[in-house]
């Protein structure tokens, strides 16, 4: 979904194209009616294709940050908010443009109001039930957030010389989530319980807000700090990255089975931190030169990746519209999905031709 740090790690765009993928696909489940007899059970865990960004997002932009440490060199917030902002939210404005102008784009009723999605609070009591229109935009507003406060807490943190006892801020972040779950869990959630629309609820103060949903973000700046600080311990564990891989695997395996009802309280507390644990050692996997994903290069995963962020925004809106165009043909739920994919990806890559690309060189010449 972002940018790559240099030299250019090309394991992070297999990452971003199987996050995208799997994002995808979970949607596609959610969205259509009529779907190949494989789906749900493959996709029902996508959802944690935005922990994974979450974990790259965390990694790459404090990468960019701990760089900037390390070379000596002053942080500068104006900078560094010119750069995400013309990265991120362009394309966003344009796919907001699409929602509140074509309702045919709409994969849901109703959207929430306007202001939310240009102050991106989105994410901060959204009713999935009766708001769900472009809901999948709340992990942009918890990126936005981190956008927000990483380069403020960096400079603090520089200003007050404290980096060596950095880590027990992330420390604290990571414990503070945990027991914000907890209290939302048992004084929000639990409560509503008996009601019929529960979910929603689970939803709104467990699932959205960003409070909650640290644990990817910290894993990432954690693997950067390692990556960028440690380089003796880095090469070290550097070597390992096959198993780093295979160990991902099985704790996404554990994190599956505890997840399959995510809204009872282990998944709720739990869920989350393995998760964001287990793609953190696909990250760590990825950016190991020892490893198969570091050493394999691919156009196609690399092109899947460019298109990512464009392919998030816009994707149930055009497999909602796909649907809805072909409502009166009769067609395999295979080929049904085949043309899904063909129509999100030719959507997205006019987005990123169109807007993304021109934004970026703009923002590169500003810089």
């Amino acid at each position: 979904m972002h940018q790559n740090i240099q030299p250019r790690l090309n394991g992070l765009d297999h990452l971003r194209a199987f996050a995208i993928i799997y994002v995808f696909l979970f949607h596609y489940f959610i969205i259509s009616n009529g779907q190949p007899e494989w789906l749900p059970k493959f996709a029902s865990f996508g959802w944690t294709g935005v922990d994974l960004f979450f974990v790259l997002s965390g990694f790459l932009i404090a990468s960019l940050l701990f760089t900037q440490i390390k070379n000596g060199q002053r942080i500068l917030f104006k900078t560094f908010f010119i750069k995400r902002f013309f990265r991120i939210v362009p394309a966003f404005l344009v796919t907001v443009l699409i929602y509140f102008c074509f309702p045919s784009f709409r994969e849901k009723e109703s959207l929430p109001p306007l202001w939310k999605f240009l102050t991106f609070t989105q994410n901060l009591g959204l009713n999935l039930k009766d708001f769900g229109t472009f809901s999948h935009s709340w992990s942009l507003c918890v990126e936005e957030h981190f956008y927000l406060l990483l380069p403020i807490i960096v400079i603090l943190v520089q200003s007050a010389k404290f980096f060596n006892k950095a880590y027990w801020i992330i420390i604290a972040l990571f414990l503070f989530g945990l027991a914000s779950r907890i209290y939302s869990y048992n004084h929000f959630y639990t409560p509503k319980i008996p009601d019929e629309f529960a979910w929603m609820y689970w939803y709104k103060y467990i699932y959205y807000p960003t409070y909650n949903r640290l644990d990817g973000l910290l894993v990432g700046v954690s693997i950067a700090g390692l990556y960028q600080f440690l380089p003796t311990f880095w090469n070290k564990i550097a070597q390992f990255g096959n198993l780093f891989i295979v160990l991902s695997l099985l704790v996404l395996t554990g994190s599956y089975f505890l997840c399959e009802d995510k809204t009872t309280f282990s998944a709720s507390i739990f869920g989350f931190p393995l998760i964001a644990l287990g793609y953190g050692f696909m990250v760590v996997g990825a950016i190991s030169p020892a490893s198969i994903l570091y050493k394999w290069n691919s156009k196609i995963t690399a092109f899947i990746a460019s298109l990512s962020y464009a392919v998030y925004l816009t994707h149930k809106g055009v497999i909602y519209m796909t649907h809805q165009l072909l409502a009166d043909y009769v067609l395999d739920n295979h080929l049904l999905l085949i043309i899904c994919v063909f129509t999100c990806a030719g959507f997205a890559y006019l987005l990123h031709i169109a807007i993304e690309k021109p934004f970026m060189k703009f923002r590169n010449r500003i810089v």
